[in-house]
């Protein structure tokens, strides 16, 4: 069984999706359009595609050329019944692949913020997995609107559209569930300037944010991309 994956930017890490698909037995095979605009093709030998994050926002077509087509995609996978998962950037494009607005700076959030499941979460194969209020890791300017006919599984202050699924087989998350305390301290050392300027006196601060949040966030982040996994 094999996982398309696309990153959209150099610095990517698979997190808790990676060891999810690993522990499945799951082959990967990344695309890179961001350098080369290449994209699988629906209707290859792909039991899914995962969508990761970025810096560039969903609707910047004019420096990143590939996005309307990496939009349509997302579609044409679920619609060749192909299970699809968007993550932050991700979640934003799937959301334009439906029809629905990007909000260009509208929802900051960086660190671990709450999030909270909506009523229909119980009876979603992958958010019924986690519980009905968990931490996990943001790192966002953007925001979409939730596009007609899909179904909202959480929400927080800042972004009333954390999740949702959508189609035959898509889920989208705002939040970044694949990070993990490990991934976050990558983070900090590859972006010391950039988590500084989100959260000043973010560094010194990590060890016991980490503490505090991290565990319940990686069991809920783990929890739900097994879920995904399960559902290829």
């Amino acid at each position: 069984m094999r996982v398309a994956i696309i990153e959209n930017t150099k610095i990517t890490h698979l997190g808790q999706v990676g060891v999810a698909l690993a522990e499945a037995g799951v082959m990967i095979e990344i695309f890179r359009p961001y350098l080369d605009g290449f994209l699988p093709d629906p209707q290859g030998d792909y039991a899914g595609l995962v969508v990761l994050g970025g810096e560039q926002s969903a609707v910047d077509d004019e420096t990143h050329p590939y996005l309307p087509a990496l939009a349509r995609e997302m579609k044409r996978f679920d619609e060749a019944g192909r299970s699809v998962l968007g993550i932050c950037l991700g979640a934003q494009l799937l959301a334009r692949a439906w029809g629905a607005a990007n909000h260009v700076g509208t929802s900051r959030e960086f660190g671990w913020q709450i999030i909270e499941t909506t009523e229909a979460a119980a009876n979603d194969p992958v958010f019924r997995t986690v519980p009905p209020s968990f931490p996990s890791f943001e790192w966002h300017s953007d925001h979409y609107a939730l596009p007609d006919g899909a179904t909202r599984l959480a929400a927080n202050d800042t972004a009333p559209n954390q999740a949702f699924c959508i189609g035959n087989r898509s889920w989208g998350m705002q939040f970044h569930f694949e990070v993990s305390r490990a991934v976050a301290a990558a983070w900090n050392r590859r972006f010391p300037k950039e988590v500084e300027a989100r959260h000043p006196g973010w560094l010194e601060e990590f060890d016991s944010l980490a503490s505090r949040h991290a565990p319940a966030s990686d069991a809920a982040g783990l929890a739900l991309a097994r879920a995904w996994v399960a559902q290829l």
